[in-house]
């Protein structure tokens, strides 16, 4: 514990306990008027990066396999690297957030330090959704008593928030903290107001993550065209509450006095220092990182070792995996939702699976189910192949092809609908084929499950991510927005062809695949198309998917390509940027 910091977490609790909340104008005064109350003063480099190195936390809603995790992951790695001291001793890490689950043992280290705030998950599952429909879905009138109403329960909570981060953070002598999500996407509200309050009334270093943000495929009803909606509408619901909004506009994000944005892709940087104002050199773009182990080599027999592995998960300890019946598992889908465990769903019940068979066309849907992600277009597009002649004569000729949909992510409770039209599209397809084809079409979900007791007992390994990558005869995804398209990068550095959308922002993709850089430095994918299927594509697909020395070269390009462009060393360069811009 540090008595400096201490002192100003007692001062701050003081304070708070003092301040008068009636309106969402008085928190956009308060929150004004603390800026820079303490800000650090400049140090000497060395005594600057002792300073970080006694300990970094890392703060954002929640922890599991999804893709925010695992990107944290990597950064924790490189302020392990950076701030460790001249022993080699890395500083401590520290992970903070409303909930760990299980999954998140794959991503988190067991060194890093870990805890729990109750009331800072995000969307549906921050205090079940109640606040989150009252701020973004239900009308909040500007100077109505409900808006006086909300005001001062969203300010006690965050008071309460920055109470408990505020004793956690002195407790354990932290100087540096890494915010991940909490002020671009509005998930949480009181958090984001707490995490102003602690930051600036502690006198923290704040580097703050954006991946998201609410304008990205959101906009108010005002400036949208008849019958256009975007994905994050919801955040403008009551863009007519002023001074709601005007808090809102405020901290999403938060222009702190030693704080750096640090954005995902190029777009994002541009929007806050041309648009909003930030300044230019507290703006960063940072790039992701692909480990070594994505790159290594594997063979026929490493994959179907990968692919037993998965059966162990998906069948709940057997090599050979029992499928369900998709209408008996829709029928018990709530049910379901609630233990979220790892199953495959077939054409009707008494049918086998061996995914380890060499004849099985293993396509993977590396995320989580939500609607953005447009999952059932990987059903319309099995639909359109088993219509395609060059494909169907080979589906015909051979009754052991099998089509399998792998989708790797959990299913967030308030994504249940999305689910459903996933599954009712995959009803929809195996009721349009004679039952002899629809039994060789399954769907699998994982639920980011990586590990089973049983593993141990045969002699196989937990998974790790990039061995699900290897599971894969293709990678679908038919993507309607992303911050970054992680999948993309990843299945090119696993060698693995991708089929994939042209997503929203364009210009976020066209950063991805590199369309600006010269040839050697360009992701080659297979775009899937917005309207119909064409014959061509039609016809690629089928190759990447029937025709495995048709993806040799493609496959190696990608890989030199994503080596060239995403290194550790390289993200790492990035991180030293940003923290020198912060002291």
């Amino acid at each position: 514990m540090n008595e400096k910091s201490m002192e100003k977490y007692k001062k701050m609790v003081s304070e708070l306990d003092s301040v008068e909340i009636s309106e969402w104008g008085d928190i956009t005064t308060f929150l004004k008027n603390i800026k820079g109350a303490n800000c650090p003063d400049k140090l000497p480099e060395s005594e600057y990066r002792s300073k970080l190195g006694r300990g970094v936390a890392f703060l954002t809603f929640d922890y599991g396999i999804d893709g925010v995790s695992i990107e944290m992951n990597k950064y924790a790695y490189c302020m392990e690297k950076i701030l460790a001291d001249a022993a080699g001793n890395p500083p401590l890490i520290h992970f903070i957030g409303g909930e760990f689950h299980s999954k998140a043992e794959a991503v988190l280290q067991d060194h890093w330090k870990r805890f729990v705030i109750e009331g800072v998950n995000g969307w549906s599952k921050w205090l079940d959704g109640k606040w989150f429909s009252k701020l973004y879905y239900e009308d909040m009138p500007e100077g109505s008593d409900l808006s006086s109403k909300i005001t001062k329960e969203i300010w006690e909570e965050s008071v309460n928030i920055a109470n408990k981060l505020g004793r956690y953070i002195s407790d354990n002598d932290i100087s540096l903290l890494f915010a991940v999500n909490i002020f671009c996407n509005p998930g949480n509200l009181p958090l984001s107001i707490a995490g102003v309050i602690v930051s600036e009334m502690m006198g923290l270093h704040l580097f703050n993550s954006n991946h998201d943000f609410y304008w990205e495929g959101g906009m108010p009803a005002s400036e949208r065209k008849e019958g256009e909606h975007g994905p994050r509408d919801h955040f403008f619901k009551n863009i007519n509450n002023r001074p709601f909004f005007e808090l809102f506009q405020l901290i999403y994000p938060w222009d702190g006095a030693k704080w750096a944005q640090v954005n995902i892709n190029t777009q994002q940087s541009e929007a806050l220092k041309y648009k909003f104002g930030f300044q230019e050199q507290r703006v960063f773009d940072l790039s992701t990182s692909i480990s070594d182990e994505f790159f290594s080599k594997y063979t026929k027999e490493d994959v179907k070792r990968t692919r037993l592995t998965m059966a162990h998960i998906l069948s709940d300890g057997s090599p050979i995996i029992s499928p369900i019946s998709i209408k008996e598992h829709v029928a018990n889908l709530a049910d379901w939702m609630h233990k979220e465990y790892p199953v495959v769903c077939g054409n009707r019940a008494g049918l086998t699976l061996d995914i380890t068979s060499e004849q099985i066309i293993y396509c993977l849907q590396p995320t989580r189910v939500i609607s953005r992600k447009r999952i059932e277009k990987n059903l319309h597009l099995f639909a359109a192949l088993l219509k395609h002649p060059p494909f169907r004569e080979k589906f015909d000729a051979d009754p052991d092809l099998t089509l399998f949909l792998h989708i790797t992510g959990p299913v967030p409770m308030e994504h249940q609908a999305d689910l459903e039209i996933i599954l009712n599209a995959y009803i929809e397809l195996c009721d349009s084929l004679p039952a002899n084809l629809a039994d060789r079409i399954f769907i699998a979900l994982s639920v980011g499950t990586e590990n089973h007791s049983s593993l141990k007992d045969v002699g196989l390994d937990r998974l790790r991510i990039e061995n699900i990558y290897r599971l894969a005869k293709v990678i679908l995804f038919p993507s309607e927005t992303e911050g970054r398209g992680l999948p993309i990068i990843e299945a090119g550095a696993c060698g693995i062809p991708i089929v994939c959308s042209r997503y929203y922002p364009e210009d976020v993709f066209a950063e991805v695949v590199g369309e600006k850089l010269e040839p050697e430095k360009q992701i080659t994918y297979t775009l899937f198309p917005e309207g119909d299927f064409s014959e061509e594509f039609l016809d690629d697909v089928t190759h990447l998917m029937l025709s495995e020395n048709n993806n040799l070269k493609r496959v190696a390009h990608n890989k030199r390509a994503v080596s060239a462009r995403y290194s550790t060393a390289a993200l790492i360069e990035t991180f030293k940027e940003v923290l020198k811009s912060l002291n």
